[in-house]
């Protein structure tokens, strides 16, 4: 590995690192950009709640499916050879997005830029933990932590921008015209700076393509009954029959994994990587907490939008202190994991909460001209504790990870990260929408949204407590083994 490492000087392998993040922000930034960008496509394209939420939703389930073939496939063969491919499709759905004439091509073109996404992204995490060791590691997941997180908290804020440039009407289409550019341009700078070779794991051949279709047929099954449920009285109870197709393919793909692996291939997903204990509480934690932040997000965009009246650039202006506060935090805890560790995480979800509970109390108490400047004072003590369960948790996730399975491992973190997006999108818009149905003509409508912002922020706040107990477990299982090793 230290011989990878010095055919690249530091200064080679931190630009490589800038190309990397600047990608993945791209593809972050379509996960919530695109939030208030919803009630302008809604009156240029007629679009109804279900084609809305699929519009959101399926960016993720598609980022979803891709993640795992796509980082098996990068850990075989070449990192940077996907990573190229991906930018490309990246830019060309970003096109097809900008110039779609109805719902229906722009829904196509979103799921075919979440695949994109999820081609590209793999490749990022692989190639960050190729290119660092040690305490550098840690300083560079520190910076794609924060990256990462301005990215998620300014994506409301930028969307917002762009409307307000567009215009109502058009506006829209800017959130997807800005992608085309920024990917050409980075396409032949990640070209030049990405590395060509990588680690191989020896007797790694085969991309187990049946072990990729019956996991792709799980997941789907898993995502899509979420990524259609709207809370609205159109929903179709039959949707969650398909959790019957996720429990019958999940299990034959542990059974064909189990299979191949005997056999002396390699499987798809490496199911001894969940043996690390660290790696597999980084995956809880990671997709308990991103059932939470879009969710949040989204919900928070359509209470100051739809409930408070505010204008969709001021609406996303909410979140800046979160995203500023984050992107500190982030930095500094990056620099810091490997002398705090877990505690890091479990401290920072414990501000997340104390924010989130917060934002929602102010939000019902204020009269609407204070709230939005208070709810973002809670904001930022949400960023603070944000930034730092992101980078810390991504670093210890992949600290005992061989670096030839990098892709893989990232892919699958990152797996649960759309899981949890979905799930938490559906679960969150449900309680604001069920609520805003179920309340209209009986309240005001001011305090129907006080109560439709109020149920979904307890369920998003539910996920950052779930996330804030598998990391105090994960803390306490790290102390018992550091007693044991000493002891011993």
């Amino acid at each position: 590995m230290s011989d990878q490492l010095s055919d690249l000087d530091r200064r080679t392998r931190w630009r490589a690192f800038a190309a990397c993040v600047a990608v993945a922000s791209l593809t972050i930034l379509d996960l919530s950009k695109v939030n208030v960008g919803l009630p302008s496509i809604e009156e240029a394209l007629g679009a109804g709640p279900t084609d809305l939420q699929l519009i959101v939703a399926g960016y993720a389930l598609a980022f979803g499916l891709v993640l795992v073939p796509a980082g098996r496939y990068g850990d075989l063969h070449s990192r940077k050879r996907m990573f190229l491919v991906g930018l490309a499709a990246f830019a060309a759905a970003s096109l097809a997005c900008a110039i779609a004439p109805t719902s229906l091509v722009l829904l196509v073109a979103r799921i075919l830029q979440g695949a994109a996404a999820g081609l590209l992204m793999p490749q990022v995490l692989g190639l960050i933990q190729q290119l660092f060791v040690g305490p550098e590691r840690g300083r560079a997941f520190g910076l794609f932590g924060a990256i990462i997180g301005l990215s998620t908290a300014f994506g409301p804020t930028l969307g917002g921008l762009l409307i307000a440039l567009g215009g109502p009407e058009s506006g829209w289409t800017l959130l997807f015209w800005m992608n085309v550019p920024l990917a050409l341009i980075l396409l032949p700078v990640a070209a030049k700076l990405l590395p060509a070779t990588q680690p191989k794991a020896a007797g790694a051949a085969s991309l187990d393509p049946i072990g990729i279709v019956l996991l792709a047929i799980a997941v789907l099954g898993l995502m899509l009954p979420f990524v259609l449920t709207t809370g609205g009285p159109d929903d179709d109870p039959a949707r969650w029959w398909l959790l019957v197709a996720f429990a019958v393919f999940g299990a034959l793909f542990v059974l064909w994994e189990g299979r191949y692996s005997r056999r002396g291939e390699t499987p798809v997903v490496d199911f001894s990587l969940f043996r690390i204990a660290g790696y597999r509480n980084a995956i809880l934690i990671g997709t308990s907490y991103f059932a939470a932040m879009p969710a949040t997000f989204l919900t928070l965009t359509l209470f100051v939008q739809q409930g408070l009246g505010l204008a969709p650039v001021f609406a996303g202006m909410i979140t800046i202190p979160f995203a500023l506060a984050s992107a500190v935090s982030s930095w500094w805890s990056g620099r810091h994991v490997e002398r705090f560790g877990r505690s890091l995480v479990v401290a920072g979800l414990v501000l997340v909460v104390v924010g989130f509970s917060a934002n929602s109390v102010l939000a019902a108490l204020l009269p609407p001209e204070i709230a939005p400047f208070a709810m973002s004072a809670a904001m930022l003590v949400a960023g603070i504790g944000g930034g730092a369960v992101i980078s810390p948790n991504q670093t210890l996730m992949l600290a005992d990870v061989p670096v030839s399975s990098g892709g893989v491992a990232g892919s699958i973190g990152q797996l649960g990260q759309r899981i949890g997006t979905a799930v938490g999108l559906a679960a969150a818009t449900a309680a604001f929408y069920a609520t805003v149905y179920s309340e209209t003509g009986t309240v005001s409508e001011l305090a129907v949204y006080h109560d439709a912002y109020r149920n979904a922020t307890i369920v998003t706040i539910a996920f950052v407590a779930a996330a804030l107990v598998f990391a105090l477990l994960d803390l306490r299982s790290r102390r018992v083994r550091a007693d044991t090793d000493v002891r011993s």
